[in-house]
């Protein structure tokens, strides 16, 4: 720190070690000024003067913690040294004046400032001009005018910049903050996005793995060859979930690493795969769509991939939670503005209900999914019995959305 940034904070911690010290020199100038030169260096200095300089720079002590009342103190001081004074000169106690108004406005807002320093201005001129040894309009009287004019505007330019820089300091500070949170709501997001992805890939591969499986402890002894399938498609399904983990887990790589998944992301393009495989389980689904391959444009990344995700949570909920015997028809509808998703099942509906509002995170996920695009989610049971999914979901995605998702799902020509 140097020998100035040493003194500012001194300064600063010991204002009224600097008033006093600033009190002293000006008492010195003002007791220096009251004694002129040759040939008159038999005058002596009017003790009523030195009084009211000594009360005045007395005053001036305190003068930021009682600005106003050190200033209507100076003025008043002032005032009778010019009725006191009878040379030529003007009372020099009325420098105090000048100091003791600067701090006022300094310290207070504008309109107060010129009010005060318009009412001390005047004042103290008219009373220089009514009992001053000098004509009115002597020099010596505009001189009063000029410098507590001065001191006004000064102390009202210190005023303003330190007005300015608290400003700047406050915007800098809020814009810190703002940052701040704006990275810990991404963070944040990220986190959710990511469970989703977990869940949904867990959820589906995990009971497809569970039902085969169940399949094959079923039939190992009387259908050998059913029972070998059946671990075929766990494998399967085991790989499958492997891929998308990986490449679930490689979006929190950093760029340069050399392990980065270069597989896109499941879409609706997808779809054929993801049925079959529910199908081989014994689930009867159906797929319709309407407006998906006339559309000139493809959809985005993360509308292709919340589409995807919804139809696969709703077909894993179906088969865990609809029965047996049910069928599962999805119908996906494409227009101008956006794409619909039906799920129906015509299963008990009451399991899969439990599941979405008790301690499940099927319905809760596919809900944030369509509200962070700006969509919208209804999920519930049907009067006819069974169980209801519908999502619509914008053609266009929020851009904060067009991430990291979105460039994984856009990259490579397949899947596999």
């Amino acid at each position: 720190m140097t020998l100035l940034a040493r003194s500012r904070h001194w300064a600063r911690a010991h204002p009224l070690a600097v008033d006093g010290a600033l009190a002293a020199v000006v008492l010195g100038l003002i007791l220096v000024s009251s004694v002129p030169g040759p040939p008159a260096h038999h005058y002596r200095a009017e003790p009523a003067n030195v009084t009211l300089a000594v009360l005045a720079c007395a005053a001036l002590v305190v003068r930021r913690r009682f600005p106003r009342s050190v200033l209507a103190f100076t003025s008043v001081a002032a005032a009778l040294g010019f009725v006191a004074d009878r040379t030529s000169r003007s009372a020099p106690v009325v420098v105090t004046v000048f100091l003791a108004l600067f701090t006022v406005a300094a310290r207070t807002d504008r309109p107060t400032t010129w009010r005060v320093g318009a009412a001390t201005c005047a004042t103290l001129t008219a009373v220089s001009m009514r009992y001053g040894p000098a004509p009115w309009y002597s020099q010596e009287h505009l001189a009063v005018f000029a410098w507590t004019g001065m001191a006004a505007a000064g102390g009202d330019a210190v005023r303003s910049r330190r007005a300015y820089v608290a400003a700047i300091e406050e915007r800098a500070v809020r814009a810190e903050r703002t940052r701040e949170e704006e990275a810990r709501r991404r963070v944040a997001e990220e986190r959710m996005r990511i469970a989703r992805e977990l869940h949904d890939v867990v959820a589906h591969h995990i009971a497809l793995v569970n039902v085969q499986a169940g399949v094959a402890a079923h039939v190992m002894d009387s259908r050998p060859a059913q029972a070998k399938q059946a671990l075929a498609h766990v494998r399967e399904a085991s790989r499958s979930a492997l891929d998308e983990l990986r490449a679930t887990v490689g979006l929190l790589r950093q760029a340069g690493d050399p392990e980065a998944p270069m597989e896109p992301a499941p879409r609706l393009a997808d779809l054929d795969r993801l049925v079959d495989g529910f199908v081989r389980t014994g689930l009867r689904a159906e797929v319709v769509t309407e407006g998906l391959a006339d559309a000139a444009e493809p959809l985005p990344a993360t509308v292709d991939l919340t589409a995807y995700r919804v139809i696969q949570e709703s077909l894993t909920n179906a088969h865990k939670h609809a029965g047996p015997d049910a069928r599962v028809r999805v119908r996906i509808v494409r227009d101008g503005t956006g794409v619909e998703i039906t799920v129906l099942d015509d299963g008990t509906g009451g399991a899969a209900a439990d599941a979405g509002h008790g301690g499940g995170h099927g319905l809760i996920g596919m809900r944030e999914r369509a509200t962070a695009l700006g969509g919208r989610f209804e999920a519930g049971p049907r009067p006819e019995g069974g169980f209801r999914v519908f999502v619509r979901l914008p053609s266009a995605a929020p851009a904060r959305l067009s991430g990291a998702l979105g460039e994984a799902a856009a990259t490579g020509e397949g899947r596999r």
